[in-house]
């Protein structure tokens, strides 16, 4: 897996490296998911990061400011079917401070970059349904009935590679 780093205007998106940076995905998360969103913090870590790919964005200065993961393989079969040339973007979380510069986006390709390298032709998601909007300008397709996950309505999505 390639540790490339992208990034914009006062940011960098890398792929977590260590123990630290997982800490900095887990911080942002707890932020925008644990407090402004509420999800119970059992729901919200649930195991599968010690083997899914995470990435995160840092402000120049280090300051974390947007994370996202990729489960594949049969960490992701529940969430894809069981496919396994599918991956399952989650946890894609930008602070109060970072929305609206493109920073979500831009984790997202960097999420698809990563299932490329890792051979996926797909990616499939589960959106919040007042995200919907902003994944389908990505290149995402709904499907299926929305659904509530941790109390919020979602639906699936995917995007071939």
């Amino acid at each position: 897996m390639s540790t490339a780093v992208t990034g914009g205007p006062g940011y960098r998106i890398r792929v977590v490296a260590d123990l630290a940076d997982r800490e900095a995905c887990f911080a942002v998360r707890k932020e925008v998911f644990v407090v402004e969103q509420r999800v119970p913090e059992d729901l919200e870590y649930d195991g599968r990061d010690e083997t899914a790919i995470q990435v995160l964005a840092v402000r120049d200065d280090g300051l974390p400011l947007g994370t996202g993961r990729l489960l594949y393989g049969p960490e992701a079969a529940d969430r894809t079917g069981g496919d396994p040339t599918v991956g399952a973007l989650g946890r894609l979380a930008v602070s109060k401070e970072a929305r609206g510069q493109g920073l979500g986006a831009a984790l997202v390709r960097a999420i698809e970059e990563a299932a490329r390298e890792a051979g996926l032709l797909a990616v499939d998601l589960h959106a919040q349904t007042h995200a919907l909007g902003f994944y389908e300008r990505l290149g995402y397709d709904a499907y299926g009935p929305e659904f509530l996950d941790a109390g919020i309505e979602h639906r699936s999505m995917r995007r071939a590679l």
